[in-house]
């Protein structure tokens, strides 16, 4: 039996699995996919104390070796459940199960889709959700980025530095993203601000060849365009605890600061709980509060 189970191995669970061992705790890290989360996929990180330029792929290389150095225990498993025994909680996974006396869910969250006609369809063959990994096939090509976040600002930003024209679509008047982002937005020649407009309709033979808008007034208009990106944010990966620990309507696990959930025992750290803020800072700080709070849990059981 571990002291702590940690499902997710990105820059939350990693942390939080940092923190657990330096206090001697035999920690077990669970990942369904691949290490680092979606913070592997951001060119440059430009915001994070101490580290003003460094690739997302590189912050995730040297979170997850400082774990293992640790003697974090990595494993990649999916988690599919988690039972509730009272002071053993036993998660199980794809390949089997494990034991725990504690548990931090840091699952992080999903890109949230269109929901278009054909969308999945055209999935690597015109649309993405990701423009750090397919914007070079779009080279010299116009492009479309939907969203108002930073993500869509920070991917509207990459693209226009490779493609020949970017459409920026929102649905509002404003972004909620970083002013500055947007004020440097609006000093490329080849960006195209598009809003009050949402995307209805994907035109396609085989590959994506042109996208509709309508804005709010009904109107609809026709961009000619390569790509289309999509960032219009996230879906937290918690349906499978859902029965166990408390959502909100929105499906993120209700945990204030303190990290700690409804359920004894059990915390949840990242994108995937209730907060006001969701960045690569925060990510971290919740791993480190979670690890601290299973600890303190863990002696008050002794």
């Amino acid at each position: 039996m571990y002291d702590i189970i940690i499902i997710g191995a990105g820059p939350a669970g990693l942390t939080a699995a940092i923190y657990a061992r330096r206090a001697a705790k035999s920690v077990l890290v669970l990942e369904a996919k691949f290490y680092g989360g979606q913070i592997i996929n951001t060119p440059d990180i430009e915001n994070y104390p101490a580290c003003a330029h460094v690739s997302g792929y590189d912050f995730a290389g040297k979170i997850y070796e400082q774990a293992k150095a640790l003697g974090a225990e990595i494993l990649y498993e999916k988690a599919s459940e988690i039972k509730d025994n009272g002071d053993e909680k036993e998660v199980i996974t794809d390949e089997g199960s494990h034991l725990a006396r504690a548990v931090i869910i840091a699952t992080g969250s999903k890109n949230r889709k269109l929901g278009l006609e054909g969308e999945d369809e055209l999935i690597g063959r015109g649309v993405s959700y990701c423009a750090t990994c397919d914007g070079a096939f779009y080279r010299k090509k116009a492009v479309a980025v939907v969203g108002g976040g930073n993500t869509a600002l920070e991917d509207a930003l990459y693209l226009a530095d490779i493609v020949e024209k970017v459409y920026l679509i929102h649905r509002r008047d404003s972004f909620r993203g970083d002013e500055a982002t947007a004020e440097l937005l609006k000093g490329r020649g080849n960006v195209e601000f598009v809003l009050n407009s949402t995307v209805t309709k994907l035109n396609a033979q085989n590959t994506l060849e042109s996208v509709e808008v309508t804005d709010n007034s009904g109107k609809t208009r026709t961009l000619e365009v390569s790509g289309l990106f999509v960032a219009v944010g996230r879906i937290p990966e918690n349906k499978e605890f859902g029965e166990l620990v408390k959502l909100d309507e929105n499906g993120y696990i209700v945990a204030g600061e303190d990290c700690v959930t409804s359920a004894r025992g059990i915390f949840a750290a990242g994108d995937n709980r209730v907060k006001t803020v969701r960045q690569l800072v925060t990510a971290t700080a919740d791993g480190a509060v979670a690890a601290t709070e299973a600890i303190k849990y863990l002696k008050e059981k002794i």
